[in-house]
């Protein structure tokens, strides 16, 4: 590419980073990475009364917890600034001073209007949409400049954009139709018009645009949920694109090196909440066991449970044993509750179920206990061969010794979670139901 890539993501901080937001800022960020070009992060704040300080935070916030820094923009600086549009109120009035004096905007009491001429056609080649056309007699005069002294959208944008050095307008396809009126004001200007990429609508799997019904709309909502970064960022680049060849499970890295702005697909994309939970179980398999640690324990705390009492080789393991249990780290905090204290055992088993299974579990269970070698093939050997002489099915002392040592009928294998919990800790829980 002869030229930098220069893209940018402008949210208005009237709310928090939300999945469509999320969604176009990785497209964009992808692009820049991709190409080795810059992302531009512009804060659209010109509504005064809507824009506040919490949601500007919020999205600074949302976006680096998905990696998703940025190269130019605020708290970071950049020879383009400032970029904030409330800081920029200077910059929108000279220019509407300059349309003024060339004869192409009016004034009508406070407010500069740009002047639209008809009987021009309007013409873009969109990278996702294709060619689009429009007639200039079905677009109204485009205000600029507001009586209250503040931009308009699509003049605003039009002087950042420029006075950025924006060469990539990468964003929703709501946009389509200010794209028109912007292009007369690139034109009127005299300056070179970048290229846009119209982004495809998300739908909720109703096929209905997506809405807070159909999953949380804060961003750091779904950290809250137990959802991994990586994974987020992997389901979102899905959403209107493809690495091709059925790959679902990628890297950022991978992503950043496949991704092309030109395969983006038009078709409405669907937000699946089920599609991104089986992702973000894959990136949790793929996480290293001490990484792995280190982000389920926020959710042990929340759910108040004493993982400070247990040496962090035992807390590894047992989410090791647990893969593919889980498809988010709230859930592995869930149903790993039992390795880290008996008490929600005691809470979930039915005392009438205890006492219809110590026929079978004591006579094992005295025998199990003795044993010199406390570990899984051990165990299970043991368990196979005492069932077998005393002609018991297997099922009948393994779901029950689930039970009163888990408080589940799910688990990983029996024998796998009694060799982790060891000996003194299965004898002190069978004791508790009076097997032993």
């Amino acid at each position: 590419m002869n030229e930098e890539v220069r893209v940018r993501f402008a949210p208005s901080p009237t709310g928090n980073l939300h999945i469509g937001g999320a969604h176009t800022a990785l497209f964009n960020w992808l692009w820049a990475r991709h190409t080795g070009g810059k992302f531009v992060l512009r804060i659209e704040d010109s509504d005064r009364e809507r824009s506040t300080k919490e949601f500007e935070e919020s999205i600074y916030l949302g976006l680096r917890w998905l990696g998703l820094l940025w190269d130019e923009g605020p708290e970071v600086g950049g020879p383009h600034g400032p970029y904030r549009q409330s800081e920029r109120l200077d910059i929108y009035h000279s220019y509407a001073e300059k349309l003024l004096n060339d004869g192409l905007a009016y004034r009508e009491g406070e407010a500069i209007i740009f002047r639209v001429i008809p009987g021009e056609v309007v013409s873009f080649d969109d990278i996702v949409y294709g060619h689009i056309e429009v007639k200039s007699e079905t677009l109204k005069d485009i205000v600029l400049i507001k009586s209250d002294g503040m931009p308009t959208y699509n003049y605003a944008v039009v002087i950042d954009d420029f006075t950025m050095g924006i060469t990539h307008v990468i964003r929703g396809e709501d946009h389509i139709a200010n794209t028109p009126k912007q292009i007369l004001l690139y034109k009127a200007f005299g300056w070179d018009i970048p290229q846009f990429a119209h982004l495809p609508m998300i739908l909720g799997k109703d096929k209905k645009k997506l809405s807070k019904r159909h999953g949380a709309t804060n961003v750091l909502e779904y950290k809250d949920m137990g959802f991994l970064p990586e994974a987020l960022f992997n389901f979102l680049s899905l959403l209107g694109w493809s690495p091709g060849n059925d790959r679902e499970i990628f890297s950022v890295q991978e992503a950043i090196e496949w991704f092309d702005i030109k395969d983006v697909n038009k078709r409405a994309a669907v937000f699946d909440m089920d599609k991104l939970r089986h992702i973000n179980q894959e990136h949790i398999k793929l996480m290293d066991p001490q990484s792995r640690l280190e982000a389920v324990k926020p959710f042990w705390k929340a759910l108040g449970l004493p993982f400070e009492q247990h040496d962090p080789q035992y807390l590894a393991k047992v989410l090791e044993i647990m893969e593919g249990r889980g498809q988010t780290l709230r859930e592995l905090a869930e149903y790993t509750d039992y390795f880290l204290t008996f008490e929600p055992v005691k809470a979930r088993v039915d005392k009438e179920y205890v006492e219809s299974s110590k026929d079978i579990l004591r006579p094992f269970c005295e025998e199990m206990i003795k044993l010199p070698q406390w570990d899984t093939k051990t165990l299970e050997e043991f368990a196979r061969r005492w069932s077998e002489e005393r002609q018991v099915p297997l099922k009948k002392i393994a779901m029950p010794l689930r039970i009163l040592l888990t408080g589940t009928k799910v688990s990983p294998g029996i024998f796998e979670v009694i060799e982790l919990l060891g000996p003194e800790e299965t004898k002190k829980r069978l004791a508790y139901w009076e097997i032993l």
